[in-house]
């Protein structure tokens, strides 16, 4: 890493800052021959921690481009522990750019997607698992998600896998102590009975940590929820009232829904993302027919469904199918317009004896949606999802490898009560401290380092078409 590195680090678009960072042994080189500050003092003198007020100058023209701060960074005492700066400017696409370009120009390199970070992991500041954190924490949609970025960051998973790892460890030392102390007596014990128990204990510490992802799972990715019905059930209606907006186009006419409409919503602290889908009925025309069958899609790969009905209707046909469609699933059915005087669903049969919970409202007066959330917050124990009290997974990469740990974990009490040979047991016990290593780094490939940081903010700026320009620019200020 004998490369000095280059990025902008704010947003792009109109701002009242911009902040270009560099990262390598040539920042203040390269500092030296474009930045002029009011005061001027040589490198070395420059304490790290130090903003230093000036103006970013072309050198070729001595052309001025920006009044701006500079924050100076010294090894080791920085993120990436390589000298570092930031350069604050005035926001906006031009000045920022023309700063880059400068450092670019002047010896630097266009950072690689979350090389920073990379940086700070590979020069040891940070493990895997917090640089992980990192990329969580920058796309977080909720309060709750970015409590568990900031637990994950602050190193409490780390802890709780070297506390892990620790147990293990102290397993490993009484059975390789039995292999190479035969005589005493108690080596057979320790590789016997007290394996087993220390074993049991570690797959229990170890199952805990891999149920938390089902709780870490709603907290990164949401909870997808689809909202199905006949036309005019009031779907959009809704939808338009959880999000306190118009959102969604509701007419009279049946079918006005065509395609899908997604929506985030944050709920008790966990993002929703609500899906109005096109009316269920038998289609007119083969664009309709083609948006039931993809509500019936989204429908099917939903975590909850809510099924509307006309309170004041009775039972069709289509409805009849709708409550087959929702037998087996995680629902809530909602009778609509209780305000009609007509209210011939709440006594029918089939929705009474459909196992699911039952919600009356009137989208059209009084609109109270009280009654529904509570029932979202008992389906999900919203209430007892607590990042800051718990450590929670939230990357399938972890729970993957957990659970590789725990299948070694069996194997190696499988292997005792087989009573296979102790050298046996102990490559066993080792592949459970690897599979834990790999979660923060310490036994990792390269291509899984490159893959977690490849995820970082720049990548996803390069996979999004409407950031096709800026990868232009960047192509251009790199020739």
């Amino acid at each position: 890493m004998e490369e000095t590195i280059a990025a902008i680090s704010t947003a792009p678009g109109t701002a009242g800052i911009g902040i270009i960072r560099m990262s390598g042994k040539g920042v203040f080189s390269i500092l030296e021959k474009i930045f002029k500050p009011i005061k001027e003092e040589p490198i070395d003198k420059i304490k790290g921690y130090t903003i230093k007020y000036g103006k970013i100058f072309n050198p070729e023209t001595n052309e001025i481009v920006d009044e701006v701060l500079v924050s100076y960074f010294k090894e080791p005492k920085s993120y990436t522990q390589e000298n570092m700066c930031e350069i604050n400017s005035h926001g906006g696409t031009i000045v920022v750019r023309k700063i880059l370009e400068l450092c670019l120009k002047n010896g630097a390199q266009m950072a690689e997607p979350g090389e920073f970070t990379k940086r700070a992991f590979l020069n040891g500041r940070i493990d895997l698992a917090k640089a992980e954190a990192v990329i969580n924490l920058i796309n977080a949609k909720s309060e709750k998600e970015t409590k568990a970025s900031i637990n994950q960051l602050e190193g409490n998973l780390s802890l709780e896998i070297k506390r892990i790892k620790k147990m293990i460890l102290s397993l490993l030392a009484d059975i390789e102590a039995s292999i190479d102390y035969p005589e005493y007596d108690e080596a057979e014990d320790v590789s016997n009975n007290k394996a087993l128990t220390k074993l049991d204990e570690i797959q229990k510490e170890l199952e805990r940590l891999n149920k938390s992802f089902e709780t870490g799972k709603i907290i990164k990715d949401g909870i997808k929820v689809a909202i199905i019905g006949k036309p005019n059930s009031g779907k959009s209606s809704l939808l338009n009232a959880i999000l306190k907006e118009d959102r969604a186009i509701v007419t009279d006419i049946e079918g006005t829904t065509r395609d899908t409409i997604e929506e985030f919503v944050t709920i008790d602290g966990i993002p929703f993302k609500f899906v109005d889908t096109a009316g269920i009925r038998k289609a007119d025309n083969k664009v309709e027919e083609i948006g039931i069958e993809k509500s019936k899609k989204v429908a099917k790969e939903s975590d909850l469904i809510i099924a509307m009905f006309d309170n004041s209707k009775k039972l069709t046909k289509e409805d009849e199918e709708i409550l087959d469609f929702i037998k087996d699933k995680t629902a809530i059915i909602i009778l609509n317009k209780i305000d009609l005087k007509e209210k011939v669903l709440e006594k029918e049969e089939k929705i009474t004896n459909s196992g699911k919970d039952v919600i009356k409202i009137s989208l059209l007066s009084n609109c109270d949606l009280s009654g529904f959330y509570k029932e979202l917050n008992m389906l999900f124990e919203l209430n007892k999802i607590n990042p800051d009290n718990e450590i929670i997974i939230t990357e399938m990469r972890h729970k993957k490898l957990i659970e590789d740990a725990i299948s070694h974990t069996e194997n190696a009490k499988k292997t005792i009560l087989d009573n296979i040979p102790i050298d046996i047991i102990s490559i066993n016990i080792k592949e459970i401290i690897e599979d834990l290593s790999k979660i923060t780094g310490e036994n990792v490939t390269e291509d899984v380092i490159n893959e977690i940081f490849s995820k970082f903010c720049l990548g996803k700026w390069l996979k999004n078409k409407r950031r096709d320009k800026i990868w232009v620019i960047t192509q251009e200020i790199m020739k």
